[in-house]
């Protein structure tokens, strides 16, 4: 095995990045679905301030851990939508799993089978395929980069417009950083600034881009199924395991 290949191969695969950002989203729905309603039901029944100081501060660090899972899912997003060879099974198949997510979601969430306020970030990556898919074919199609320019951006307030109108999850921003890692995606170095700079709403999330700057473009292990049936899944587990704790009625949104 030559030198180049061992460079090529260095790095963290695409599939080792979904397993990180399945931890992080793991992590920070624990704590907003299950220690939130354990906190709420408690209030005022803690021993002391201590106590209750003490697990709010657990709450906010498994928050701030679990804001590294949408940069890079949103940058797996990018390259997903890049690398796939029927763009429409890849519109349809994340269109299913929104659909199927939505009860899950909501139940996890807002303790209800259908909360029309708040919708799964499955939506908003729906979304942003779309988004993207728009202004690839205004890209394939105008050569007058202004009129590109103005074609593009209608596109892509439509797409952020769209995801503020059905209140999906983090709305017109999510739809926004999509995008500003889809028209970066030519130059590494620029998508991982522009992405620090996009995320930094939302801090730690710039920190995401510290594991996606050693990204080396392999697949790695075949998890495409394994994330889309995580995440209604495991949102399903930590509302029964709310019910169980007799919190499943509270609502966290």
């Amino acid at each position: 095995m030559n030198e180049s290949t061992e460079k090529k191969k260095f790095g963290l695969s695409g599939s080792t990045l979904k397993i990180i950002a399945m931890v992080t989203m793991l992590i920070d729905h624990i704590g907003a679905a299950v220690l939130l309603r354990y906190i709420l039901d408690m209030r005022g029944y803690f021993p002391s301030i201590e106590a209750y100081n003490r697990l709010v501060t657990v709450y906010q660090v498994m928050r701030s851990i679990g804001r590294g899972s949408f940069p890079i899912y949103c940058f797996l997003l990018v390259e997903g939508f890049q690398r796939t060879r029927d763009l429409k099974r890849y519109i349809l198949r994340l269109g299913l799993f929104a659909v199927l997510t939505e009860v899950p979601f909501d139940l996890c969430f807002s303790g209800q089978f259908f909360y029309p306020d708040y919708q799964s970030v499955m939506l908003t990556l729906l979304i942003g395929v779309l988004t993207m898919a728009g202004v690839s074919l205004l890209e394939k199609r105008l050569q007058n980069r202004l009129l590109l320019g103005v074609c593009g951006g209608l596109v892509i307030a439509l797409g952020a417009g769209g995801a503020e109108l059905l209140h999906t999850d983090y709305g017109y921003l999510g739809v926004l950083c999509i995008m500003v890692l889809y028209l970066l995606r030519r130059n590494r170095g620029l998508q991982l600034a522009g992405g620090c700079i996009a995320f930094a709403w939302e801090l730690p999330a710039p920190l995401a881009f510290l594991p996606i700057a050693f990204y080396n473009g392999k697949r790695g292990l075949r998890l495409k199924y394994v994330f889309y049936l995580f995440y209604p899944v495991h949102l399903l587990l930590l509302y029964l395991i709310c019910v169980y704790m007799g919190t499943g009625s509270i609502s966290v949104v």
